[in-house]
């Protein structure tokens, strides 16, 4: 059996290589990368893999029986890019795909749902055996935000008082795995979220805990906060995406107790303090 992972230079697909390293042999993992020469350290085989050249593809999962497509990094081209892969995989004969989507995809207002929806309905479509995995928040995306905010003296966003339930990137990689190593899986979608569930003063207080700083979150309208994430050198179209992000946490998309995560895992997922605490060491 040979398993195959796309996107597995990225910071998703390198740890979940690394879990499925751990528990199978590392001759039946493959990793999928668009440029296999700035590819180092993984320890499996690499094959080259750009879901923007479908003429590629098939070749190169020939052999691969079952394939983990995580999501383009190039929002705006993923519908089309994932197809592409889907498609490929077809041809290649493999015989399972999962799939990392958004949590609640079906549901959602965030504006990244629309691309997932596309790509969960190709699969229905393809006839290929498959898994849908709806990835809640990673707390590493909101950490991105801490030393903005310790130098700001806030934490600012659009987010109100909604209710995130994050979890540490590493343990939405090892329920892939998981996923991946037993067919039980095939034709479910899980919900996967962070047991626990933060808002961003929540969040504003867990810097402010290991800063020794007060950092308050300072809640603003969409437009204000996209506004402000321009003035500091994003593009305008990411900045209006993360702020619109933002509202969509504040209606409550990025919230789910089912616990899904952390029963695929066999433990409680990665509490948000310890993931704070390891970002500011």
């Amino acid at each position: 059996m040979k398993i195959a992972v796309t996107g597995a230079s990225g910071q998703l697909g390198n740890l979940v290589i690394a879990e499925l390293k751990n528990k199978v042999a590392s001759e039946g993992v493959v990793a999928l990368v668009r440029n296999p020469e700035k590819v180092t350290g993984l320890g499996t085989e690499v094959r080259v893999f750009d879901y923007s050249k479908p003429e590629t593809l098939a070749a190169s999962l020939e052999g691969i029986d079952r394939l983990l497509l995580i999501s383009s990094s190039e929002v705006g081209k993923r519908t089309e890019q994932h197809s592409n892969v889907i498609q490929a995989a077809k041809e290649a004969g493999v015989r399972w795909i999962v799939y990392t989507s958004l949590l609640h995809a079906t549901d959602s207002s965030i504006s990244l749902a629309g691309e997932h929806v596309a790509t969960e309905q190709a699969l229905k479509e393809s006839g290929i055996p498959h898994t849908i995995l709806r990835n809640g928040w990673y707390t590493e995306n909101q950490a991105g935000s801490i030393s903005g905010a310790l130098d700001a003296g806030a934490l600012v966003g659009s987010a109100g008082a909604g209710k995130i339930s994050a979890a540490a990137r590493r343990d939405y990689a090892e329920a892939a795995a998981a996923v991946l190593l037993d067919e039980k899986h095939i034709g479910k979608v899980y919900e996967l979220a962070g047991d626990e569930a933060y808002t961003l003063t929540d969040f504003a207080a867990e810097i402010s805990k290991n800063s020794g700083k007060n950092i308050p979150y300072t809640d603003l309208p969409e437009t204000e906060y996209a506004n402000i994430l321009k003035s500091v050198g994003l593009p305008g179209g990411l900045a209006e995406a993360i702020a619109s992000w933002d509202t969509g946490m504040a209606k409550g998309d990025l919230y789910d107790d089912s616990k899904q995560l952390s029963q695929l895992i066999g433990r409680p997922t990665t509490p948000m303090a310890g993931t704070v605490k390891e970002a500011m060491q």
